[in-house]
């Protein structure tokens, strides 16, 4: 079954680059009130956000003790499954990682080792899609993109 989320993560990678729909995976459930340290740990602050239109938020997390960055899209209102993805990639090294299928609040957690690398990274809910590149970068600007399909 990894071999199949793996499948279906570089899918969902692929396809939010790109513009094409986003690759479904299992249902999952998680509690409401979720928070991107709840999704991807607590040694993990916060360091950026984007809202995925009015249905919800892509959190980028960073932890300074292991150098990572996390990921996590949550939904503003829990409920019936929809379709989410998550995803970071860190162009200067080639590592990416990405989550994503039918899921009640979040999807996630994705991390990638990103100390003192810019990261591009979004997500989506139902039909609305982000992103975010060259984020993070003291002397780059970065550029976000929000799409409704």
């Amino acid at each position: 079954m990894g071999g199949m989320r793996n499948i279906a993560v570089v899918g969902a990678l692929s396809t939010l680059m790109v513009g094409a729909t986003v690759v479904c995976g299992t249902a999952a459930s998680a509690a409401p009130n979720v928070t991107p340290q709840g999704v991807c740990g607590k040694a993990y602050k916060t360091v950026n956000s984007v809202p995925v239109g009015s249905l919800g938020t892509v959190y980028l997390t960073y932890n300074a003790t292991n150098g990572k960055n996390c990921v996590a899209t949550i939904r503003a209102n829990p409920g019936t499954a929809k379709e989410m993805a998550t995803y970071i990639y860190v162009p200067d090294t080639d590592e990416w990682a990405g989550d994503s299928g039918n899921y009640t609040s979040y999807a996630g957690p994705a991390y990638v080792y990103g100390k003192g690398h810019c990261v591009s990274w979004g997500g989506s809910i139902a039909n609305v899609y982000v992103s975010v590149d060259n984020s993070n970068c003291a002397a780059r600007v970065e550029h976000r993109v929000t799409e409704i399909r």
